[in-house]
């Protein structure tokens, strides 16, 4: 009789997932493919053009934490909940949150190689490298607790995986809104700032270009300058997995 721990059961559901979103064309098209397209933007302007790197780089983070994680986690859960593969798993020996841990890491390691290789990509196409990659790597990975937790939360209300498609529109238009946040007057400005999308594109320019309000900012610095939307992307952490906590079921309610 073989003997099973939390961690090796985690690890055996993940890797189960993973080998189904391989046989996933359309899922390893919009995970692997589509955030690198941005990468292109390098092409179209002057070699070593911030402006355009920085451009390329933040649209790059968030078609991952939109697609492998929020996306791909949504549509997963909500399919194996209909087909009551949830159900059955959640009488054996695995616990809701390795089960959980499971179908949303694939979607994270994912986000993690695309964005080394945009780093990889972007660097001979003049693209500076990490200010702080230790602060880049905190923002993908919190950044990805987020929307693993919005996943959850709006796959409460969602029926089958094809509604996926309308029912998610709400948080992509949250996490689309946070970069336009200069174009809106400041008393509008001050509500956007307070946004998963608005934190995360400053905490990408601040991580990977070191850029803050116009200035120029060295390692040690971008610490400092990160601790506003840090603490905003951690509340919006805390604020997901209570929501998922609270409306999320583990079976079809017809």
């Amino acid at each position: 009789m073989s003997i099973t721990t939390p961690s090796s059961r985690a690890i055996g559901l993940t890797r189960a997932n993973w080998r189904l979103m391989l046989r996933n064309r359309l899922t390893l098209a919009y995970g692997l493919i589509l955030p690198l397209l941005p990468m292109l933007f390098l092409f179209s302007g002057t070699r070593g053009d911030d402006t355009i790197a920085m451009t390329s780089s933040t649209t790059v983070i968030f078609l991952l934490m939109l697609f492998p994680v929020y996306y791909n986690l949504l549509s997963m859960f909500v399919s194996r909940r209909d087909e009551l593969v949830l159900k059955r798993l959640r009488t054996g020996e695995a616990r809701d949150s390795e089960l959980i841990t499971s179908m949303a890491m694939p979607g994270v390691l994912i986000t993690l190689v695309i964005t080394l290789a945009a780093v990889m990509l972007g660097f001979p196409l003049g693209q500076q490298v990490p200010t702080n990659p230790i602060l880049l790597l905190a923002v993908v990975l919190l950044g990805a607790g987020v929307f693993t937790a919005l996943a959850l939360w709006t796959a409460a209300w969602t029926r089958t995986a094809e509604a996926a498609q309308i029912t998610s529109m709400p948080v992509i238009l949250l996490a689309s809104v946070g970069p336009m946040a200069p174009i809106f007057p400041e008393s509008a400005r001050r509500f956007v700032e307070l946004t998963p999308g608005s934190a995360m594109d400053t905490l990408v320019r601040l991580s990977w270009f070191g850029y803050d309000d116009g200035s120029q900012l060295d390692f040690a610095a971008t610490w400092g300058a990160s601790s506003g939307p840090m603490l905003v992307l951690a509340a919006w952490v805390l604020i997901g997995w209570a929501l998922a906590r609270t409306y999320m079921h583990w079976e079809p309610r017809h």
